[in-house]
């Protein structure tokens, strides 16, 4: 379970992060939607323990620490942080990305039968520039579960590469659904797709309200209780 409480991270003249809160668990797909690019990497870094916040609480399976929750984290395709380089092959890129697992769990992995066990062979010798949305989207998560450790996939963003939501979220709602594997997905966009009915959240959606607000809410919360207690007792 990953639980987020009052998230904040601030920047030298604007949040990075504005307060957000947000709760998922393995076996659902998380969509959190902001308007701007950096406000979803700062969550999308933040949730995979790559960004420590200014303030507010972070969870995993009930554990606060930065550690365990890195470990259990992937991060993927994040723009500027570890999105690949557009003049690499994909083969050269999942060599790279599979030396980057610990060498306990990685033991013969090579690039080669990899992408032919996961069905990639196709696409070995392309830029990763000249991927499909589709296609990009299902080798990185691949990548990213080639560690076995890995139970909370964090995706950055992954509709600035298409308008159509169909050629990333289906492959999304298959990973966190998955009953060999369940995952807890969490994928920053720009917006929530049409149609979609899965759990959402929003950058921004813990933002306090300033005193003299609260004190009414406060105020018309009180009010409002008082004339439910008056109808009962009429009642």
């Amino acid at each position: 379970m990953l639980s987020v409480q009052h998230l904040h991270a601030k920047g030298r003249r604007d949040d990075l992060l504005p307060p957000t809160s947000l709760q998922t668990g393995r076996g659902e797909l998380l969509l959190v939607s902001a308007d701007r690019q950096d406000h979803r990497t700062a969550l999308a870094l933040t949730l995979s323990g790559r960004m420590k916040p200014t303030e507010g609480r972070i969870s995993w399976d009930g554990e606060t620490g930065i550690k365990r929750r890195r470990l259990a984290s992937a991060l993927v395709d994040s723009p500027g942080v570890n999105e690949p380089e557009q003049h690499l092959s994909v083969r050269d890129l999942v060599t790279e990305d599979l030396a980057l697992i610990p060498r306990r769990y990685r033991g013969a992995l090579v690039s080669k039968p990899w992408l032919k066990v996961n069905s990639f062979e196709d696409i070995a010798d392309l830029w990763t520039e000249q991927l499909a949305p589709e296609r990009r989207v299902e080798l990185l998560t691949a990548l990213a579960l080639a560690n076995p450790h890995t139970d909370l996939l964090v995706v950055d963003s992954p509709d600035r590469h298409t308008a159509s939501s169909s050629e990333w979220l289906p492959r999304l709602e298959q990973l966190a659904s998955d009953a060999g594997r369940p995952l807890a997905v969490v994928a920053t966009v720009a917006a929530i797709p049409d149609g979609w009915t899965g759990p959402t959240a929003a950058v921004g959606n813990a933002v306090q309200l300033p005193a003299d607000a609260q004190a009414q809410e406060v105020a018309a919360a009180e009010i409002e209780e008082d004339l439910l207690l008056e109808t009962e007792d009429a009642k």
